[in-house]
């Protein structure tokens, strides 16, 4: 009896030259990556949080047509902060579960992509109430950072920066105190970091007000506020789209501490920035 016949053995490629028939996996078609997060940031930079929606699911397809793991990767990343920022939590956890899964399948977890990856779920976790498993994902891109970049990296005073912020809800003043301070002699090294500092000295603000209480902390709160508030007036920040959130994030702090005017400053110069672009 003959052996069963497989499809290779009685068709014939549609040309000479065709050989798709041999082979085991497509070609990927790689989507245009830096073309996406421009795109992205056009939205953003408008406060367009439903079109920006749309343009990362758009992409989000095309990458898994094409087999562009990369490319799905990254969109994964953006969606998950862009969910984050919104306060959708079931779709921040569920880009965040799809994209440590796939820096997993595809070999990057012990790379720089994997550990930025794991440092987004971390955001995640930190922002819905959960710093514990935050801390732990934190420390995990730690340990990748810093084997992997400079020690001036700007992506390391990130990580630095919201690692203190897990800290800091635990309770664990001390370690989050010096790894704010790490955050802070990366980014003032930096001349395009300035709202990012600025950001840091808000946080060692609170960290002062929990630590300490916000009267017998007064005086060192207000110089970090004023720091903080000096940084953002600078006129070599870029007035983007980034910014604009950045000021819209830090206009609630000052607002806090009683610093109505810089509140409604801030405030306003994000409105400008939106409408501007």
């Amino acid at each position: 009896m003959p052996d069963k016949l497989e499809k290779i053995d009685y068709t014939d490629p549609i040309c000479p030259f065709c050989t798709e028939q041999y082979e085991k996996t497509l070609p990927v078609r790689r989507i245009p990556t830096s073309r996406v997060i421009e795109k992205l940031d056009e939205h953003l930079g408008r406060s367009d949080v439903p079109a920006a929606r749309r343009h990362l699911l758009y992409w989000l397809e095309e990458a898994r047509l094409g087999g562009d793991s990369d490319g799905e990767l990254t969109v994964l990343n953006e969606l998950m902060g862009l969910s984050r920022n919104n306060g959708d939590r079931d779709d921040a956890y569920k880009y965040a579960a799809q994209a440590v899964a796939l820096a997993e399948s595809i070999g990057l977890s012990d790379r720089v992509t994997g550990a930025t990856t794991y440092l987004n779920h971390a955001t995640v976790c930190k922002a819905f109430g959960e710093p514990e498993k935050a801390l732990e994902l934190y420390e995990k891109a730690r340990a990748i950072y810093e084997r992997e970049l400079s020690p001036n990296d700007y992506r390391l005073g990130g990580l630095y920066n919201n690692l203190g912020l897990a800290l800091e809800a635990l309770g664990d003043f001390e370690r989050a105190e010096n790894v704010y301070n790490k955050a802070l002699e990366i980014m003032l090294a930096h001349d395009d970091c300035k709202a990012e500092a600025a950001i840091t000295y808000l946080n060692l603000a609170d960290l002062v007000r929990d630590r300490d209480g916000a009267e017998a902390g007064e005086g060192q709160i207000n110089t970090l506020l004023d720091r903080a508030e000096e940084l953002l007036n600078d006129p070599e920040n870029r007035f983007d789209g980034s910014f604009a959130f950045m000021c819209e994030k830090c206009a609630a702090v000052f607002g806090y501490y009683g610093r109505f005017m810089t509140e409604a400053e801030l405030a306003e110069r994000a409105r400008d920035i939106y409408e501007r672009n």
